[in-house]
Order: structure tokens, then C-alpha cells, then sequence
């Protein structure tokens, strides 16, 4: 089976164009995110690749609303994106649930803020709780939870208020290899069954290249996109594509693609010291 994607013909779901971002700091703004084009079409799993303060996640921020470009424009269905929406789900890596409110709760959160009936949220609810294996701890509370746990928590409230976009910024950075892997497989089944648009930011390259329907490089400070790779896997993808050729052939050309921007980042650092 192809990997899963939208009609090209139908246009992009997010289009960025132009969107630059330059920082206030002493001596003058700093360019975080030089001018940036890149279009995600919808169905589409899009990951983010780049050294260190690249702009990675400044360029999530701006899609996601919390942020503002200094120049060019974001738009999600043709609207341009000036603030925060319940059309763009937000996962970061911190897990970001509310501590005071059960899992249940956290995960009808968005719901309440609809202004959906009780009954409603929690029939949505308990069913995204079920999709992320977390159905027995309705009750409990954050603090109750592995990490592994609270960020099934956190996805299936992003999941829950049925958002346009997914935008995930490493979401699973803070786990441990195997529940990192574990979190791999059951976000990527999700998306399999559901076709969620996704953009995907992480420092892993077997993450990206397992995940992604394309891969997006990003070059040392000030950050633009320097490749754009898609990933030739059908789905669904099992975890033993990882020791397919054509796996370790686009790993290697996309480590050698971050590695070089390290290095670049490196020596720029090293010439300001």
C-alpha cells in the first residue's frame, strides 16, 4: 500500500511563504529563521530536521500561533494563522497537562472549552483514551502516570478536539529509547487510521525517516529549509524497516546533511568566541 497523501491537485493544507524571524538582542536582532517557503499538504506527515537553534521550533511556533514572524505570512486553509487555534493541535515535549485534573479531564479540556455537553466530552474522550492504550486510567492524575503515559495523555487530548493540523515539537524527546519507540509505533498507527496532517520536529533521524512521509532539513542559524526528502516506505510501516535498504541509504544522506550544519553551526560559534 502508497504511503497515505493528499491529492496535489487539491493544494496544500499549510502554506508558508517568506516567513522570517529575527530576535531583539544586545548589538542589534538576531535572524533566528531566514525567509522560508514550505507547503504541507493535507493527509501529509511532515519531520523537521537541523542542528541546535536551527529554528526548528521557532517555525512550529510561528504555525502554531505563539509566535510571530517578522516578516512573510502563514496560512492553514488559506487563512492566515495570527494567533493560537483549536484548528492546530499542539504537543510539546514537556508533557503540559494539568496537574489538578484527571486524565478524563485533561483530555476533555479542549471539549469544555467547545461547549460540548458533559456526556459528549466524555464519550470523545474515553475514546481517544482507548486509542492510546490509556482506558483503565481515566481516574488517575498526572503525577500517577510514567512519562510515557502522560504524553499518551497529552496526544489524545491534541487528538481529541479533532484539529485540521498536528504539530508536534519533540514530542518524545524526553523518554527513555524503548518507550521513545513504543510512542513511534502507536502515533504512527494512529496516523495510518485517521490521516492526520502532522508536522514533526525532532533531532532524531531515525525518528524522522520512520515517521515521515517527508523529511525536511534545516540549515545552521539563520534557518532555512536546505532539503527536502520524501520518504519512499509504503504503510504501514513496522518498526523492522529500520534495516531495509532504502531506510539506511536516506539516513545516511540525511546525517550527512545535519552533520554538515552542525559542523557549519560549530565553526560559526567558534569565530564568535
Amino acid at each position: 500500500m502508497a504511503p497515505p497523501g493528499a491529492d496535489a491537485a487539491a493544494g496544500p493544507l499549510l502554506q508558508v511563504r517568506g516567513v522570517e524571524r529575527r530576535f531583539a538582542a544586545a548589538g542589534g536582532a538576531t535572524l533566528a529563521l531566514q525567509a522560508t517557503d514550505l507547503d504541507v499538504a493535507e493527509n501529509d506527515f511532515v519531520t523537521i530536521l537541523g542542528p541546535s537553534g536551527c529554528g526548528k521550533s521557532t517555525l512550529l511556533r510561528i504555525v502554531a500561533g505563539l509566535d510571530h514572524p517578522t516578516a512573510g505570512a502563514v496560512r492553514l486553509d488559506g487563512r492566515r494563522i495570527e494567533a493560537p487555534g483549536a484548528d492546530r493541535g499542539m504537543v510539546f515535549q514537556s508533557y503540559t497537562l494539568f496537574p489538578w485534573l484527571t486524565v478524563l479531564d485533561n483530555v476533555c479540556f479542549g471539549l469544555r472549552e467547545r461547549g460540548l455537553p458533559r456526556a459528549q466530552q466524555v464519550d470523545i474522550a474515553q475514546g481517544f483514551l482507548a486509542q492510546v492504550g490509556l482506558q483503565g486510567f481515566a481516574n488517575h492524575y498526572p503525577k500517577q502516570l510514567s512519562g510515557g503515559m502522560q504524553q499518551r495523555t497529552a496526544l489524545a487530548r491534541a487528538l481529541a478536539n479533532d484539529p485540521r493540523m498536528l504539530l508536534m515539537d519533540e514530542p518524545f524527546g524526553a523518554l527513555d529509547h524503548q518507550t521513545r519507540e513504543l510512542m513511534q509505533e502507536l502515533l504512527l498507527g494512529i496516523w495510518e487510521r485517521q490521516r492526520k496532517t502532522v508536522l514533526f520536529v525532532t533531532h532524531d533521524i531515525d525518528e524522522a525517516v520512520f515517521m515521515g512521509s517527508r523529511v525536511v532539513v534545516m540549515s545552521a542559524r539563520p534557518g532555512r529549509i536546505k532539503l527536502d526528502r520524501a520518504v519512499p516506505l509504503a504503510h504501514p510501516r513496522h518498526y523492522s524497516v529500520k534495516t531495509t535498504p532504502v531506510f539506511t541509504a536516506l539516513k545516511a544522506e540525511l546525517t550527512e546533511a545535519v552533520r554538515v550544519e552542525v559542523l557549519a553551526a560549530q565553526a560559526a560559534q567558534a569565530a564568535q568566541a
